[in-house]
Parts: C-alpha cells; sequence; structure tokens
C-alpha cells in the first residue's frame, strides 16, 4: 500500500497523488498547473491506462483540468466525485477543451505566417472531454462508496466551492485497513451560498492543502456588499465600467450575490438601472447549476431566499452573453455597466478582450475578487506593472486596479488549523501540500513544532509506505529551469504509443480468460497489425 505526491507539491497548482493498494492504481485529483511552476512534477508511475480509478475533491480546473489528459493517453477507468461537482464538471471540462483547441488554432495561425514558430496541437480535444465525462461517478455527500475490494471512500462538504469536498479512503491490503483523509481545498467560512466546511473525526494520514497557511482574514467579515456598492458608484459617476476577472465557477455566483443585495437595498444613486453583464457561456451555465444544486449545497441564508421565492443570484439588468456577438456588442456600449467575465487569472477566455478595452481608460475600474497565481496576467495587473500586452498589442495601463479587501474562497491559517483540530486523535501523519514553497514549510513547521504533529511536506516524487508507515523515497526538489516546449503537430504519435500502452494493459487483464476468446483477440489484434504494418 503506498502513497506518492506528484503535483502541488510546495506549489499552489497542479493537484494530483497516486494511491496503490494492491494491483489498484488510483488518483486523487488531476489537476492543470497554472502561473510559474518553480519544480518539476515526476510523471504517473504506471501507465494512464493502468489507472483504475480516479476521485476527485472538486471541479477547479487545477484538480481536474488534466483528467482529459488522461483520458486522452489511455486511461478508462471511473471517476468519483460528488453529484454537484460531476454537474460542474460536465460543462468545465469541455470549456477546457474549447480553450486548449482555440489557443492551439490561434498559435497555428501565427506559425503559418512565420517559419519561426512551430504548429502545435491542444493538450486535448473534445472528444476526449467527453469520453472523460462519460467515466465520471455522481456521489451523494456522506456515504460510504464501495469502490472496489479494498477500497472504500466517503465525500465531506468542505466549503470550497460547490460540491467540493474532502474524501476519506479506507485502504485494505493484506488484511490491514488504513484510513486516508484528502482535504481537497479546505473552504473559508462564512461564504455566500454554501455551507461552512464540515469535519472529520479520525485518520490515520491526512492529506491537507496550505494554500493560506501563513495568513490571516480579518476577524470582522468584511462587508463585501457596501465595499462593492462603492467602487461601483465611484466608477460609473466617473463614466466607467466595473470589469471583475472572475472564475466561473463559484466566484461569479457569489458576485451575483453580493449584486443582487446592492439592487434590493437601492445602494447605487444616479445609476439604479445598471446592468450587469456575465460574459462568459461557462458562468451561465455554471449559474444554472447552482440554482439546480440548493437543496444539497446552499446555506441557510441562501434556502431563507429560496423559499420565499427568490432567486440568490438573479436580479433585473442581470444579462447573459452567450455568443461572441454579444460579447463584442458589450464594449461598444457606452453606458457605465459591470462586466463580469473569466477566466478568474486573466490567462484566457473573453475577460482579455474587455481588459483590452478597458485598461487604457482611465474612468474604468478592474475589479480583483480572487487568488492571482504568481506569472498570472492577473498578478501582473496587481503588481502594478505599466503596461501589457494583449492579442499583439501593447495597451497602458490607466485604468483603476483594485482587489475586493479579505474575499477568499480558501481558509485561512486559522480555518487550516480548526480542521486538522478537529480529529479526535492526531492522525499519524499529516502531509501538507498545495501551498507555495515558504507557505508550506511554514505551516508545516507550525503543525510540528507548536501543535505537535508529525507534519511532512513532500515534494514531487515522494513515496510513502502506509502499511509500514515509513518513506520509500523522500525526494528532493528540482527547479523548473526553463519553459517546457509546446507541443508540436507531430506529437500527434504520442497518441499513438498511449493507445499501444493501453492494449498491452487490456492485454494483461484478460490473462486466464477463455481460450476461445483469447484466439479472437489475437486475430483482432494480428488483423490490425497486417493492415498498419508498413
Amino acid at each position: 500500500m503506498e502513497l506518492m505526491f506528484i503535483g502541488a507539491a510546495h506549489e499552489v497548482t497542479g493537484s494530483c497523488h497516486y494511491l496503490k493498494v494492491g494491483n489498484t492504481h488510483i488518483l486523487v485529483d488531476y489537476g492543470m498547473e497554472q502561473g510559474i511552476n518553480y519544480f518539476e512534477n515526476v510523471d504517473l508511475p504506471v501507465d494512464s491506462a493502468m489507472i483504475d480509478y480516479v476521485f476527485l475533491t472538486h471541479a477547479h480546473v487545477d484538480h481536474s483540468g488534466y483528467l482529459p489528459l488522461l483520458y486522452s493517453r489511455g486511461f478508462r477507468g471511473q471517476i468519483f466525485m460528488t453529484e454537484a461537482t460531476a454537474d460542474l464538471c460536465s460543462i468545465m471540462l469541455r470549456d477546457c477543451a474549447h480553450i486548449q483547441m482555440q489557443e492551439a488554432e490561434w498559435k497555428n495561425r501565427k506559425a503559418k505566417r512565420s517559419a519561426k514558430i512551430q504548429m502545435v496541437e491542444p493538450l486535448y480535444n473534445m472528444e476526449d472531454a467527453d469520453g472523460t465525462i462519460k467515466k465520471i461517478v455522481p456521489c451523494p455527500y456522506d456515504k460510504v462508496i464501495d469502490v472496489c475490494e479494498g477500497v472504500q471512500i466517503r465525500f465531506t462538504d468542505i466549503g470550497h466551492l460547490l460540491g467540493s469536498s474532502s474524501i476519506e479512503v479506507w485502504a485494505t491490503e493484506e488484511n490491514i485497513t488504513k484510513k486516508l483523509v484528502f482535504s481537497g481545498d479546505i473552504g473559508n467560512v462564512n461564504q455566500p451560498l454554501i455551507k461552512d466546511p464540515m469535519l472529520t473525526k479520525e485518520a490515520d494520514y491526512v492529506i491537507m492543502e496550505s494554500t493560506y497557511g501563513d495568513r490571516y482574514h480579518s476577524l470582522e467579515r468584511p462587508d463585501y456588499v457596501r465595499e462593492l456598492a462603492s467602487i461601483i458608484q465611484e466608477t460609473f459617476d466617473r463614466g466607467g465600467n466595473v470589469v471583475i476577472p472572475s472564475f466561473a465557477v463559484g466566484r461569479t455566483q457569489e458576485m451575483l450575490y453580493f449584486i443582487r443585495q446592492i439592487k434590493e437595498q437601492k445602494l447605487i444613486q444616479r445609476h439604479e438601472r445598471f446592468e450587469v453583464y456575465v460574459d462568459s457561456p461557462l458562468a451561465v451555465e455554471a449559474t444554472g447549476i447552482f440554482y439546480q444544486n440548493t437543496y444539497n449545497c446552499f446555506d441557510e441564508e441562501a434556502m431563507d431566499l429560496v423559499k420565499k421565492g427568490i432567486n440568490p443570484i438573479a436580479f433585473p439588468g442581470l444579462r447573459l452573453s452567450i455568443t461572441s456577438e454579444e460579447s463584442k456588442a458589450i464594449n461598444f456600449d457606452n453606458e457605465p455597466k459591470v462586466i463580469i467575465s473569466a477566466s478568474g487569472m486573466c490567462e484566457a477566455g473573453r475577460i482579455r478582450h474587455h481588459l483590452k478595452h478597458n485598461l487604457w481608460r482611465p474612468e474604468c475600474t478592474i475589479l480583483f475578487v480572487g487568488y492571482q497565481a504568481v506569472g498570472t496576467l492577473g498578478r501582473m495587473l496587481i503588481d502594478g506593472v505599466d503596461e501589457v500586452k494583449l492579442f499583439g498589442e501593447t495597451i497602458e495601463i490607466r485604468a483603476d486596479i483594485r482587489q475586493l479587501a479579505g474575499i477568499s474562497g480558501h481558509a485561512d491559517k486559522n480555518g487550516l488549523l480548526d480542521w486538522i483540530r478537529g480529529f479526535e486523535n492526531k492522525p499519524k501523519k499529516v502531509f501538507v501540500v498545495h501551498g507555495e514553497d515558504g507557505v508550506c514549510k511554514a505551516f508545516t513547521q507550525c503543525l510540528a513544532e507548536e501543535y505537535g504533529y508529525h507534519a511532512y511536506a513532500p515534494y514531487s516524487g515522494t513515496r510513502f509506505d502506509l502499511i509500514r508507515g515509513e518513506f520509500i523515497r523522500e525526494a528532493a526538489p528540482i527547479a523548473v529551469e526553463k519553459k517546457p516546449k509546446e507541443r508540436r503537430v507531430s506529437d500527434v504519435f504520442s497518441r499513438l504509443l498511449a493507445a499501444g500502452q493501453r492494449l498491452m494493459v487490456v492485454i494483461g487483464r484478460n490473462e486466464g480468460g477463455a481460450n476461445k476468446d483469447l484466439a479472437k483477440f489475437a486475430d483482432q489484434i494480428n488483423s490490425l497489425c497486417d493492415k498498419w504494418d508498413r
């Protein structure tokens, strides 16, 4: 029985952990890396086709974004997640594939005009996303699920995002059972719409995040409604737009929740009928999914509104932009407005077009309402750059760059400590992941020295024997030396290699089958080889 750390080790994005129980191969999350990567991540220890199951903590791309890539490389197992996460992934993974294909198409148009630029292919395509979605197994909260012999799981609401969860895993090998708890992203308390994080009582081993393990949220809950109203009022009085780069899932719906209150309480003067554009097909679909999951996921405050017949995330003046024509038209309307668009870190999507049209206007405000990873365009704007390049054009920064103070979907240090102290007995070991290098180290030290936990912050490639309770390998950090090369079109050959690896896995799984079936299988393989042997 072995646990291996692959992604989000001394880094915030790209979550991925590998668990081997007997002959069963499991991944917990398989997320996309975002922003600057400081350390190399090791490859999966087995071929993708050998992965039997994936357990997903929540739908955010840094936890789910590589699942279609796994599928493209031969994975055909089941993906377990909560019901709300399944709903969100059904749209988010397709959106990720669309972005991958769109960016590859844009780069290839440039490549045709320049001999110095090589053609590229997307990491994965829509077929891979659709295939991944078909492998999803939706699960309710708080129910023990028999995955296979030797593996049981249970999802617990962790209050980070609609459908987000910590995952309890009971792993049994050689009549020895060990319980692991993967925290996922631990939510902040008193968030709009969704419930506060639930605690777990028992575990042998805990794998917990540390995103905000070195900082504290304000002891007094910020008045987001009045602060947001003030920013909107100031901007509209100047004749400008409020542009909000926002994660399509979670943060966009929170902003709508606040703006509904602003309109209800009539906090904006002289612009009472102002319009709010949600310019993201993904955000529009996600907003519908939020309302569909009210009874499973909404907190008491939001449910009180629902019981009164009030949609907590809808109001007069809300405009949902779907088509590219509708999106373009927004920037030709001179009336002051709020524009909410993805992506939240300004790395892709329609938000980049809105930034191009608004960053140079001193009357406008660019309002950040979520975490900005180092190396992203959003982080650069917050850090005060004078100009940025968008779509080949240099844009001077004249707009007011603001942040909504204190808003966060992540627990702060106190919240993280509250969660780990919720275990009735101290786990044998706490593995600290999903935090920037310095934060990860500091929080690990805090757990060990101040609270007496056996805490350890693994680097990618670290392997741990869960039965013996000792390390198989303690990996050293390997710094990223250069930007990874783009995937060339010729790399489509890698899909063929992945198919070959999957074939070998399937052959292995048929060992002991009926001779008649095995002979038929062999004949089919030989026939295929005869066709393609050149």
